[in-house]
């Protein structure tokens, strides 16, 4: 999961910047909150979106190879059934 933590911490280091940008910008108190806020619910829409993709991404793995594993079980069973059915020719 080095990808999450590494999204985690790009935003981080993204919502921190912007902070420290906006704080340090010569606005008043009351712009400066605004643009606070509206960075906040921009970075809160980011990572979101980039949680919901990182969760699509890993339930269609998920699902790939699950189906990969039934078609694995389902073709172990074909192959013991025909030993089964070799078995039973050769001791009749």
């Amino acid at each position: 999961m080095n990808v999450g933590k590494l999204a985690a911490g790009i935003l981080v280091a993204v919502a921190a910047g912007a902070v420290v940008g906006i704080l340090f910008a010569p606005d008043k108190g009351s712009e400066t909150r605004k643009k606070l806020s509206k960075k906040g619910a921009d970075l809160k829409d980011i990572f979101k979106s980039r949680m919901n993709d990182l969760v699509d991404d890993l339930a269609s793995q998920y699902e790939e190879i699950k189906d990969e594993g039934n078609k694995a079980v389902s073709s172990g069973k074909e192959a013991v059934n025909a030993l089964k059915a070799d078995a039973k020719h050769a001791l009749s």
